[in-house]
């Protein structure tokens, strides 16, 4: 396999990671909140649900055709209740006593994975980014470059890892996150429960757009 595949591969896997998304509004609190530390756990848990889904990506892109509909738009549903379960904590999150709001993610690696795994964008978003960086490389794809290609994807997701840690628990980041925690973490709540709303509603179409 050629090294500017590699590397169109490595770009693809960077884009796709640093893309604004739930899971970067999600690093984003935790970060900031909680320190690096924190931040680094999450997308460690998540990397696991980037390679899941670029796996599929490259399978269905190599293969020349979508896998499973039914299946992705069953997985929509219960990504949907997942994140409107989460827009729905931010977005009616209260301070306790203590002045404090009770946002803390005790066990970020746990949420990172269960992130990674029902992140909507996950599957379309990899189909979409992959099929655009890599088309001009058609003619050299093939089964055996699968590995390869993820390989290099990862490299590209663990860079764009480094920047969103070192943005997101930058001191003037985590200042500012911790003067405006509430109305941030509202309106996180409010994006994610759009999140929410549009993976349900997509599903729902596709779903029933089958059995007619």
């Amino acid at each position: 396999m050629n090294t500017s595949l590699l590397l169109a591969s490595g770009f693809a896997g960077f884009v796709y990671g640093i893309t604004p998304g739930p899971a970067v509004l999600a690093l984003f609190g935790i970060s900031a909140n909680q320190g690096r530390k924190a931040g680094a756990a999450f997308l460690s848990g998540h990397f696991v649900g980037d390679i899941v889904w670029t796996t599929l990506a490259l399978t269905a892109i190599v293969g020349a055709k979508a896998i499973g509909s039914v299946v992705f738009d069953a997985l929509g549903l219960v990504c949907g209740a997942y994140l409107g379960w989460l827009g729905w904590r931010a977005l009616t999150v209260k301070r306790t006593s203590a002045g404090t709001l009770d946002t803390v993610v005790r066990q970020p690696l746990r949420r990172g994975l269960i992130f990674g795994l029902t992140n909507p964008k996950g599957y379309p978003v990899a189909v979409a980014t992959f099929t655009a960086v890599l088309a001009s490389y058609a003619a050299g794809l093939d089964w055996a470059g699968v590995p390869g290609l993820l390989a290099a994807a990862c490299g590209g997701f663990v860079l764009s890892y480094v920047i969103l840690i070192a943005v997101t628990g930058a001191g003037v980041v985590r200042r500012f996150y911790r003067r405006h925690e509430l109305w941030i973490v509202r309106a996180s709540g409010l994006l994610f429960l759009g999140f929410a709303v549009h993976a349900v509603t997509t599903s729902v179409a596709g779903l029933a757009g089958r059995r007619a």
